[in-house]
């Protein structure tokens, strides 16, 4: 009898724990059906756990009649644990195969899934997406999202060992964090309340209790944008820092990036069939300013004019490749909390982190005198009665300080060469998807 339930029975191994030279050894395996293979007498079949594939041969006079007719009746996905001997195989691309002795088959799967669980691409992003979790078994995906969990430890690591504080902040809020109208409203018991935007009011307060802080988390953005680079709720890797400026903060992104391309680098090396197209490590990430690329891009023709967003068409043609930063942006249609040049007022003290034409990041040195960053609210229409909770802070000693945001999307987009953000998005939440 085949049984269904997980009862006392408990995983041994998982398949990069198994080698030849365990040959007689008894192990407990689990996972999903990848493929079903049958030939008269024998079947092959290969199970896949979360650390690669396990190949299982029932042969007939080998192994129970009943275990070995059952494998060769399942569909793929169908979840199962089977117990058998370990033996050395040099036919077997693992250098072994397990001879089944006992099955467990916990979930069967009568369904025809709508792709093929080894295909590396899949051409209709909306089919995958319907049917995410198998989606996200296939290898390709499966190394993007291995990798970019093994960047955020990184980045993590970085940020503990320059003293960072892990920071959580609000995300409903009572108003616009960057007084714009991308904003998601929610009903927030009898008031009406916003999705956030961004931890930036939060974390620039936190500088005062604790100088360097940094949050990993969901921001939501109600941009109406219908293209491979955007999502409606993205992770952001924000940092903000007392006591520095905006070129403190591209040095530290400097460093990020080089640790980031480090840890994906390590991760293709342990994974052979990896095919990342991974940056090279910049020695140093060049630093532009706003007015020399607004110079270039109208030597090479294009029609821009100073004040003008940089929009990707007139990136492309001077030819910016890899990761560079634009500083030094104009002051007018930043938030209201970045701080202006000293040397020059309509000029901010503000960057992109770029890779080629997608931005990854953007920072900035903010204001901390309170009357400067009414006299800003007031010049772009804000009402200053509505962040009264952040401009009280400014009348206990908000220090110099310096922050950004980068976009973890966008940059695993970057370190990996992946095309579509949709697929380094566990549930992508875009104009046309809230579900599943």
């Amino acid at each position: 009898m085949i049984e269904t339930e997980l009862g006392n029975l408990r995983r041994s191994h998982y398949s990069d724990d198994i080698e030849s030279s365990m040959d007689g050894d008894q192990v407990t395996v689990m996972g999903w059906v990848l493929t079903v293979r049958g030939h008269g007498n024998i079947s092959f079949v290969t199970i896949t756990d979360k650390n690669g594939e396990i190949p299982i041969v029932a042969k007939k006079g080998d192994c129970p009649d009943d275990v070995r007719e059952k494998l060769s009746s399942l569909k793929a996905h169908s979840s199962i644990a089977v117990s058998g001997k370990i033996k050395a195989s040099e036919k077997s691309p693992k250098g072994f195969e397990i001879i089944p002795t006992d099955l467990r088959v916990f979930s069967e799967v009568e369904k025809i899934p709508p792709f093929e669980p080894l295909a590396k691409t899949v051409k209709n992003i909306d089919t995958r997406l319907e049917v995410r979790p198998i989606d996200l078994r296939r290898k390709p995906l499966q190394h993007i999202f291995n990798v970019r969990s093994q960047v955020l430890k990184s980045i993590r690591d970085y940020f503990t060992g320059q003293n960072f504080v892990e920071i959580n902040t609000p995300k409903m809020i009572a108003t616009a964090t960057e007084g714009g109208a991308a904003l998601f409203p929610i009903f927030y018991y009898n008031k009406e309340a916003f999705l956030a935007q961004s931890p930036q009011l939060y974390k620039e307060q936190l500088t005062m209790s604790f100088e360097k802080v940094f949050e990993i988390a969901p921001i939501f953005r109600a941009e109406p944008s219908r293209t491979n680079r955007h999502l409606a709720e993205a992770i952001s890797i924000d940092l903000e820092e007392a006591f520095v400026d905006y070129n403190d903060v591209m040095s530290r992104i400097e460093e990020i990036i080089k640790i980031s391309i480090h840890t994906v680098n390590d991760y293709a090396k342990n994974n052979k069939d990896v095919e990342f197209i991974i940056p090279e490590i910049p020695e140093n990430i060049p630093r532009y300013s706003y007015d020399e690329l607004i110079e270039k891009m109208q030597k090479a023709g294009a029609k821009t004019e100073w004040g003008d967003d940089l929009y990707p068409s007139n990136l492309k043609k001077i030819g910016l490749e890899g990761f560079y930063f634009i500083k030094d942006w104009p002051l007018g249609p930043k938030p209201f909390y970045v701080k202006d040049s000293k040397s020059n007022p309509k000029i901010s003290e503000s960057f992109d982190l770029m890779f080629g034409d997608l931005e990854l990041s953007s920072g900035s040195t903010r204001i901390e005198k309170r009357d400067e960053l009414e006299e800003r609210m007031k010049n772009k229409g804000m009402k200053t009665d509505a962040f009264e909770y952040h401009l009280g802070a400014f009348d206990y000693g908000v220090p110099p300080h310096a922050g950004c945001g980068i976009g973890l999307e966008r940059l695993i987009m970057a370190l990996t060469g992946t095309e579509n953000i949709r697929d380094v998005s566990f549930y992508p939440r875009d104009v046309d998807r809230l579900s599943p």
